[in-house]
């Protein structure tokens, strides 16, 4: 009796415990599924590739514009190279012009002496100048200007009454120029106002 009581009495495993149901997935499954981080949308994506597209178009209209400038400026120095490509010769050519322009002055003075020289002379002289004129080569105005360091090279000052302080009075060597260049400055002298008590010519009675 006892071993039958026994037996009525021992649990019996069901099928459930027996075998472990399949397992469905949660709510918060599904929402960590969701959470997942997600690649940028296609409008994220065209807005991203337009903007890369403008920066792009920026940079080549950088690198054009620069392209132009060094082409510009390219052309720029070789038209200076054709322009001044004599610069050094007719440096050379102007002292010959100086000692000319001597030559004649001195016969000149001379009363009567040498006229088939300085005749001559003259006409080499206006033959040359003609030439330099060829060679846009064309002296600069010094006589009577205000004094500019740019165009004139002062080699002293000379009192004057007549002319306003730092006017050009004398011009002791002619300066040049070369298609509106400087090629050799003028040596001046200029006008400085007479010393305090100094009686100038113009104020002699």
């Amino acid at each position: 009796m006892s071993k039958k009581h026994k037996k009525e009495h021992e649990p019996t495993i069901s099928a459930d415990k027996a075998e472990p149901a399949e397992e469905t997935p949660t709510a918060e499954a599904e929402a960590a599924v969701k959470e997942e981080p997600q690649g940028p949308s296609l409008e994220e994506q065209l807005a991203a590739s337009q903007e890369e597209a403008k920066k792009n178009w920026d940079l080549y209209l950088r690198e054009r514009a620069n392209l132009e400038n060094f082409r510009k400026r390219a052309q720029r120095d070789k038209e200076d190279l054709a322009r001044f490509a004599n610069e050094g010769i007719l440096k050379e050519i102007l002292p010959v012009l100086d000692n000319l322009e001597r030559a004649v002055e001195h016969a000149r003075q001379g009363e009567g002496a040498g006229e088939g020289l300085l005749e001559g002379v003259d006409m080499t002289l206006t033959q040359f100048r003609k030439v330099l004129e060829k060679f846009n080569v064309k002296p600069v105005d010094s006589l009577g200007q205000p004094f500019n360091p740019a165009w004139h090279e002062a080699m002293g000052q000379l009192e004057s009454a007549e002319q306003p302080a730092n006017t050009v009075v004398q011009e002791l060597q002619k300066g040049y120029q070369l298609n509106d260049r400087l090629l050799r400055p003028a040596l001046v002298m200029v006008a400085k106002a007479p010393a305090a008590g100094e009686q100038t010519p113009s104020g002699e009675n």
